[in-house]
């Protein structure tokens, strides 16, 4: 009879090893998803990462503006170095004919041998007349012919200028292609990161910003403090309550007004308004009045922010009047939410 015996049990040390190996590959698998699926940030942190990328893409913007000017002048430089060139052409082609002219009538003055000449004539009064008339051609045919190289000369300097300015042309096309391409990233970088809130923090940012709005508005010009300080001059007075117009209007890169604008294109509209003709970004609007302290500035007077990046108007009390950044509108602020002061800039003296 056979007999019946028990099935061998696994040892306790060898299911101790299988416990310890399976709880390694667990905490291992829970670690590589933590790695693959990193924290989400809170609502603070996507707020300020989108405030610093909106502040990149206002500096890409005037890098942008930047080279759109010089491209605009570049394109009337050259239109006029074409235009001389081609009057120049029209000149020296006059000059050639001249010297066909001069030649002709050399010939049909005497273009024989002198002396075979005077043989042949039967008065010598004639032919010393012929001569004189000879040298007067010729001296003539020289003056064509260095007012000749003369013009050609001109022309090939004209036309190496012309030359190196497309090369310029060329480079700023390529430099304002990429500003633009660089504030399109930061903006949708900005807003990828928006789009991870929930719609309640989407909610909780857009109502602060409201708030924000309001409370710097013109229509609570009563809850707005700007204190006593009086402009420095009429233009700073004039470009003040001309930028106090547009308060409300919305932030737009590139534009100028007179319904959206950035921040150098309000101060240069504003400015305009007051008889003063600004240049069109935050890197040459430095250089249009005389650059002043922080202790030193007047309502009007142009403040700069973050390396040249952001231009406003001081509107007294520590708070100036701009255009601050992509989805904000034109608004009264506190200097001391704008980052690092650069200088002010005194318009008119």
């Amino acid at each position: 009879m056979a007999s019946h015996r028990r099935p061998k049990q696994p040892s306790r040390i060898r299911v101790t090893v299988l416990t310890a190996t399976a709880a390694a590959a667990v905490a291992l698998t829970a670690q590589t998803g933590a790695q693959a699926a990193p924290a989400k940030p809170n609502i603070d942190e996507v707020k300020s990462k989108v405030d610093k990328l909106h502040h990149e893409a206002e500096e890409a913007t005037e890098q942008a503006n930047l080279a759109e000017e010089r491209r605009g002048k570049l394109q009337k430089e050259i239109g006029n170095l074409q235009d001389k060139v081609a009057r120049g052409q029209q000149e020296l082609n006059t000059l050639r004919d001249q010297i066909g002219s001069v030649a002709s009538a050399q010939y049909r003055s005497g273009g024989i041998d002198p002396a075979l000449q005077l043989f042949l004539s039967a008065d010598p009064d004639t032919y010393l007349d012929k001569a004189s008339a000879i040298d007067q051609l010729s001296a003539q045919q020289a003056d064509v012919l260095t007012s000749i190289q003369a013009k050609q000369r001109t022309l090939a300097q004209q036309r190496a200028e012309a030359t190196t300015k497309l090369a310029d042309l060329e480079d700023v096309r390529k430099t304002l292609g990429a500003k633009k391409k660089m504030y399109q990233g930061k903006l949708a970088e900005a807003q990828k990161l928006l789009n991870t809130l929930t719609a309640a923090e989407k909610a909780k940012i857009a109502a602060e910003e409201r708030a924000k709005e309001q409370r710097a508005s013109r229509d609570a010009g009563e809850r707005l403090d700007l204190g006593k300080e009086v402009p420095a001059n009429g233009y700073g007075a004039a470009a003040l309550a001309a930028a106090d117009t547009r308060v409300g209007m919305p932030y737009a890169s590139g534009h100028e007004g007179p319904s959206s604008f950035d921040c150098s294109g309000l101060t240069q509209w504003a400015y305009g308004k007051a008889g003063v003709d600004l240049s069109r970004v935050t890197y040459t609007q430095q250089n249009d009045g005389v650059k002043i302290g922080r202790s030193q500035l007047k309502p009007g007077d142009l403040v700069f922010f973050n390396g040249l990046s952001h231009v406003g108007l001081y509107a007294g009390n520590n708070t100036i009047l701009h255009a601050p950044k992509p989805g904000a509108n034109v608004r009264y602020e506190s200097m001391s939410y704008m980052g690092t002061f650069q200088f002010g800039v005194r318009i008119g003296g």
